[in-house]
């Protein structure tokens, strides 16, 4: 089942997030982040348990930012995540988002789902703010994604 999260699920939520961190996969959330942000989030569950969770932040007046997508793995290649990517596209949609972005090791994931590959400099400064908490920073050697909403 497929719905928004709710603050019960934030615990989850974090465990699933920061597994892929772990690996240097995605950026980690701290529960506060996570409690500040859960109205941007949906979660995949099934018989009562969290498999999966992405979020929608939207950045500025028609563009948002896909972030923080993770599906734990024993449950990978099941279209969880293209669930979870669409529900938060479809919520972009309905808010007047014109436009999406993300940043991530796995482009494949969303080059299947519509996005394609631009240049890091062509998104605007305002997403960098972020970026500025990853350990990474300022060398990220993720792949900026974006994709236009109809």
């Amino acid at each position: 089942m497929l719905r928004k999260a709710t603050i019960s699920d934030v615990g989850t939520m974090k465990q699933l997030i920061n597994n892929y961190a772990k690996q240097e996969l995605m950026l980690a959330k701290s529960l506060g982040e996570l409690y500040e942000h859960i109205r941007d989030f949906y979660v995949y569950e099934e018989n009562g348990e969290i498999i999966g969770c992405c979020a929608l932040n939207v950045m500025w007046v028609d563009f948002a930012e896909v972030l923080s997508l993770a599906v734990n793995p024993k449950f990978n290649k099941r279209g969880i995540g293209s669930k979870l990517l669409a529900a938060c596209l479809e919520d972009g949609l309905a808010l007047g988002v014109k436009s999406v972005f993300t940043l991530t090791y796995a482009p494949e994931f969303f080059e299947k789902n519509g996005f394609a590959k631009v240049e890091k400099t062509s998104l605007p400064h305002k997403i960098w703010v972020g970026c500025i908490k990853c350990p990474k920073f300022p060398e990220c050697d993720e792949t900026a994604l974006a994709k236009k909403l109809k």
